[in-house]
């Protein structure tokens, strides 16, 4: 298995994890490297002048890689995650091997574009399977022009050995947030970005906090409305915390200093939309029960009463019950805690999603097996 990624500012050439060989490749001087890595929208809802100026040598150049990767060595398919940019690619690009295209979010939003569509479509003629995390990615996308017997929808998995509680570590965040003895702790974690639906929560301070003096709020993640949301709760900077980017190596511990998690997620005005969250599966797998919006993949993960509770998107008044409901019971909020991590490590783990894509890409070599066999004599005579 080889990934190809565009390479940025900090990325090296190449590296080795876990046996997988991992290339970047070049597209452009360093400084107008600005594709992917979470760059290219604003606010995840327009697209950055600087990131629309260099697709055309993004293009050129995934393809070229994409291309001497398959001259160099023996594949049996080639899976373009992100149907914009790197399914078009493939659409481009002449290859031997069947193609996958998966899909996780803001690319599907592209997709839908017209000026993109025609070349969405071109990708899609050329795919033996579609992926994506979220039944919704999946059926917007077919909606353009794909069979949608042929997709799966597969949801992310998380490292349950990685992410898992750890009472002995349950204060090295809460001390660094200067989180008073006996505070409940409701943690959020993403991209300060409208389809997070962060600034639904922030209006709710109000009641939320004015009745129970034990909560603290902290959202952790960098992003182009995180000042703005800094601003909107600075009447409560006491209790509501935004610690900015949290680096890999101490995210772990940040979840275990919770006690719930909560995403109300929504379609911001532009139609953008996530997948499944991977800090949804992360808070499961560190055993927090989680409050979340009832759309795209999030229920894959979370049954409404069981991991969590589940709430309309935009619905203020729902999200502010259920968030009381957990934040009032202990009890509740360790049983959902303990049924989240259950099923983060029986059904979520990345051995378990990896054999859902090995059986999805052998159903794509069939189908492509399939289609080059040549048509029975008589078959095509009766059909003329």
């Amino acid at each position: 298995m080889t990934v190809l990624t565009p390479h940025a500012e900090g990325v090296a050439p190449g590296w080795t994890d876990d046996g997988v060989e991992v290339r970047s490749f070049r597209y452009a001087p360093e400084r107008l490297e600005v594709l992917g890595y979470s760059r290219s929208l604003s606010s995840d809802e327009t697209v950055r002048v600087g990131a629309g100026a260099v697709a055309p040598l993004y293009a050129l150049a995934a393809r070229a890689a994409v291309t001497r990767e398959l001259e160099a060595g023996s594949y049996d398919l080639v899976h373009a995650h992100w149907v914009v940019p790197n399914g078009v690619v493939s659409g481009l690009t002449r290859i031997a091997v069947p193609v996958a295209v998966g899909l996780h979010g803001s690319d599907v939003f592209m997709a839908e574009k017209a000026m993109l569509r025609p070349w969405v479509r071109m990708a899609l003629r050329k795919a033996r399977l579609v992926t994506g995390c979220s039944p919704e990615l999946v059926d917007r996308v077919c909606q353009l022009g794909f069979d949608r017997s042929w997709a799966q929808v597969i949801p992310y998995g998380v490292d349950v050995d990685l992410f898992k509680p750890d009472p002995e570590r349950r204060e090295i965040w809460r001390q660094r947030l200067g989180l008073p003895a006996g505070a409940v702790m409701a943690l959020g974690v993403g991209r300060m970005v409208t389809k997070k639906g962060f600034q639904g929560l922030l209006r709710l301070l109000p009641e939320l906090l004015g009745s129970n003096s034990a909560l603290h709020l902290v959202l952790a993640g960098g992003g182009d409305r995180l000042e703005e949301f800094r601003q909107s709760s600075a009447g409560w900077s006491d209790r509501v915390h935004f610690p900015g980017l949290v680096l890999r190596d101490t995210l772990p511990d940040l979840y275990r200093a919770a006690d719930l998690f909560v995403l109300p997620a929504v379609h911001d005005d532009k139609g953008n939309v996530d997948g499944l969250p991977n800090v949804i599966l992360e808070g499961m797998a560190s055993g927090l029960p989680v409050v979340a919006s009832a759309i795209s993949g999030i229920p894959l993960a979370v049954t409404d009463g069981e991991q969590g509770l589940l709430v309309e998107e935009q619905n203020a008044e729902q999200l502010l019950a259920a968030l009381r409901r957990l934040l009032e019971s202990p009890s509740e909020r360790a049983r959902m805690g303990a049924a989240a991590r259950r099923k983060a490590t029986e059904e979520l783990t990345w051995q378990v999603v990896a054999g859902r894509y090995r059986s999805a890409y052998e159903a794509a070599l069939s189908r492509a097996a399939e289609s080059s066999k040549p048509k029975d004599r008589s078959m095509e005579e009766a059909t003329k």
